[in-house]
């Protein structure tokens, strides 16, 4: 009876131990987990809208180059550099501008992300400067009386130089991966015209960058971008537990 109780106690302490070096395994297994890590780096593009554009507007040529850098989870800084050069031909004079604009600024990702997806869903702010020339290309003498026909045609070709803007964007716009750090977005601007230097007997209907100033300090822009990230470096994610031990 004797033998038969240690050898009961003896396998229970057999089993015992293996049911330790089990749960010890399972825990080993669970903190061996490889925590989630998130790219970090350069995004570089070009805005198709604009490129596009110059080739079947024959009064248009312009070019955009797009770019950000992820500082965290959720901020990037931002910019867009560019040039324009847009001829409007409107019903009382023809003019050309032309210059060139960088915009700089952040951005905030809204969108929870599942797994290894890098999609944004955004808003930001911009802060534009545009240096420019205009050249009044021709313009109509106003005729109030329409019985002799329309007013004169009077060709200029005065060009003012040193022309400069300043304002501020508001931001909104999505970017998706398409393949592999291949990126494609577009976004919508709300323009804030800030300062201007406004040439003699003359104004600024159209700064590069800023778009269109008929309906005063306030402007609209839009662009589609497709982009390349270079990523740089990976950073941990700290999940909510960690967060609550630290």
């Amino acid at each position: 009876m004797k033998h038969t109780s240690k050898l009961v106690f003896s396998i229970g302490l057999v089993l015992l131990s293996f049911l330790g070096t089990a749960q010890e395994k399972d825990s080993q297994k669970k903190d061996s987990i490889p925590p989630k890590k998130e790219r970090y780096g350069l995004r570089l593009g070009v805005d198709l809208f604009k490129l596009t554009r110059s080739f079947y507007e024959k009064d248009y040529r312009g070019l955009e180059l797009v770019g950000d850098y992820r500082l965290t989870r959720r901020h990037y800084i931002a910019a867009e550099i560019g040039n324009e050069n847009k001829t409007v031909d409107d019903d009382r004079l023809n003019f050309t501008t032309k210059g060139t604009y960088l915009k700089a600024g952040f951005d905030y990702n809204t969108y929870e992300n599942w797994l290894n997806m890098e999609n944004m869903i955004y808003v930001g702010m911009r802060y534009g400067v545009s240096s420019f020339s205009q050249t009044l290309n021709s313009y109509e003498l106003y005729n109030p009386d329409h019985y002799f026909g329309d007013g004169t045609e009077i060709v200029s070709g005065q060009k003012f130089n040193g022309l400069t803007a300043q304002w501020i964007e508001v931001v909104a716009g999505v970017k998706a991966q398409v393949f592999n750090n291949f990126y494609v977005g577009f976004s919508f601007r709300m323009n804030r015209l800030l300062s201007q230097k406004v040439p003699d007997n003359f104004d600024n209907l159209y700064i590069p960058g800023f778009n269109r100033t008929y309906n005063g300090n306030f402007g609209v822009g839009f662009n589609y971008t497709v982009s390349y990230f270079i990523p740089l470096y990976k950073s941990t994610v700290k999940t909510k537990k960690t967060a609550k031990k630290k």
